[in-house]
């Protein structure tokens, strides 16, 4: 994010009037083009639409979103920063999957209030099914998905004094830690409970049996 990119992130609102019109203008662009994504499609909606909607200039879109792809993450953006900052402020003596556990759960303990600032819970849910469903942007997913992967991995090698590119153990547990979250997110979106608390307790129920999952026999022992 750019600082001509502001979303919210739970922080303090603007204070001043010109800033409070500016994110006003792009929470509304950002709703706007969400429900025209999920509601007919993301490659049949243009950023006319997005605009005629808000009664706004193209050029005004362009001032807070780079593309339609740009809009179509915003909202995933926040959630992964937030995330990203959690995990840096884990306590040092945290082991590298204990602190991605807690700062995921602390993140989405935070989030909520955040992301409803800007859409509502089920427009999220929405979303992120239709960026499941939409091969473009599954694709662009993933490729962000790596990007994200790379810098956590190489958050967690600084934090544990490591050479990312000579030890494989931080680009091993962020792997494993990123399947987890990729299929608890596909659960998820796929279940009837579409709340943030449901997706938090998913993930920490998952993210709770990675360890036994890699370590253990799984033969005669059910799980927890």
């Amino acid at each position: 994010m750019t600082a001509e990119q502001p979303i919210s992130t739970g922080t303090p609102a603007p204070t001043g009037l010109r800033e409070r019109k500016k994110r006003r203008t792009r929470d509304a662009l950002l709703r706007a083009a969400l429900e025209l994504f999920t509601t007919q499609g993301y490659e049949r909606t243009t950023v006319d639409e997005i605009v005629d909607a808000v009664d706004v200039s193209q050029r005004t879109f362009f001032r807070y979103f780079a593309s339609k792809e740009d809009v179509a993450f915003a909202v995933q953006q926040m959630v992964e920063s937030r995330f990203a900052v959690a995990l840096s402020e884990r306590p040092a003596h945290e082991a590298p999957l204990e602190a991605m556990r807690n700062a995921v759960l602390c993140a989405w303990d935070t989030i909520g209030e955040a992301i409803m600032e800007v859409v509502p819970v089920e427009l999220y849910l929405r979303t992120f099914q239709m960026i499941e469903s939409t091969p473009a942007l599954l694709a662009v997913h993933l490729r962000r998905s790596i990007e994200m992967e790379e810098n956590i991995a190489r958050l967690i090698a600084e934090r544990e004094g490591l050479d990312v590119d000579a030890d494989p153990r931080p680009r091993v547990a962020v792997a494993a830690f990123s399947g987890v979250m990729r299929v608890t997110g596909q659960l998820w979106g796929r279940g009837e409970d579409a709340s943030l608390e449901a997706i938090r307790a998913l993930t920490e129920n998952y993210l709770d049996h990675l360890g036994p999952a890699l370590a253990t026999d799984w033969r005669g022992t059910p799980p927890a």
